[in-house]
């Protein structure tokens, strides 16, 4: 089967190329760097054709709610038209485990982009995962002001990228429906506890202090509303087992 990646290049589609070219099917990645530019409608048409079923793995490098709203509606709207128009016969969308109960500009922007794939031509698979592993490095990495980095106070069950990418990639294989499903790591773990277990790994000089976020969203971050519920599928590694592994890496932070 050939299948489209759109933002191949990324944390997770990376992986899903990966797992779709392991599995002896034709990945075709949907990125600036292969020369398709979906907000622009540059090389779209193009990388589409011949595709059976696309998998949208990008992500917004903006937090404020317009900006990413603006971008995942458009990207998605353009995968759901061009798609349809070169034959696609799915679309698969990544999204986040939790962003319907809490209050959050970005998760907000994610339920829109739902919305604009549900309501396109082709028959939409939404999954959704928790944080990834490689979450934490990504906070350290905003956070951190010299010596010190603030870490918000979030409960969150982690799953490698790795993971989801195969789920993404099981998602494009099956027949075209309209269903969602969610998957997540197999432990409660707390933002803080894993950015301080990142430093010691690396063995960076690096004091993480707690940061309670405020509001309704902070409340609902520490309660527990990003975790997994009782139909998502957990899966490994925990997150401990990946950092000493090769697909923890050597974040810059």
């Amino acid at each position: 089967m050939r299948i489209a990646v759109a933002g191949g290049t990324g944390v997770v589609g990376r992986y899903v190329v990966e797992a779709i070219n392991g599995a002896g099917h034709d990945a075709v990645v949907l990125s600036r760097s292969r020369g398709v530019d979906l907000r622009a409608d540059a090389g779209v048409a193009q990388a589409l054709e011949g595709v059976e079923a696309i998998i949208d793995a990008t992500n917004s490098a903006k937090m404020n709610r317009a900006k990413s709203t603006t971008f995942f509606t458009d990207v998605t709207a353009r995968l759901q038209s061009i798609g349809s128009a070169q034959g696609a016969t799915r679309l698969v969308t990544l999204s986040v485990i939790g962003i319907d109960r809490v209050a959050n500009g970005y998760y907000q922007s994610k339920l829109a982009q739902e919305e604009a794939a549900k309501a396109g031509p082709l028959p939409v698979t939404i999954v959704r995962a928790t944080q990834f592993h490689e979450f934490a490095a990504q906070v350290l990495g905003r956070a951190r002001l010299g010596p010190v980095a603030a870490v918000p106070r979030m409960q969150i069950q982690p799953v490698a990228a790795r993971s989801v990418g195969r789920y993404l990639m099981g998602a494009a294989l099956q027949p075209p429906s309209e269903q969602m499903i969610e998957v997540a790591g197999p432990r409660t773990e707390d933002l803080v506890d894993l950015a301080r277990q990142i430093v010691a790994q690396r063995g960076r000089r690096i004091r993480v202090l707690p940061l309670l976020v405020p509001g309704a969203a902070g409340r609902a971050m520490r309660g527990g509303q990003l975790l997994a519920t009782p139909t998502t599928t957990l899966v490994g590694p925990r997150f401990s087992d990946w950092l000493v592994g090769d697909d923890a890496g050597s974040p810059e932070f």
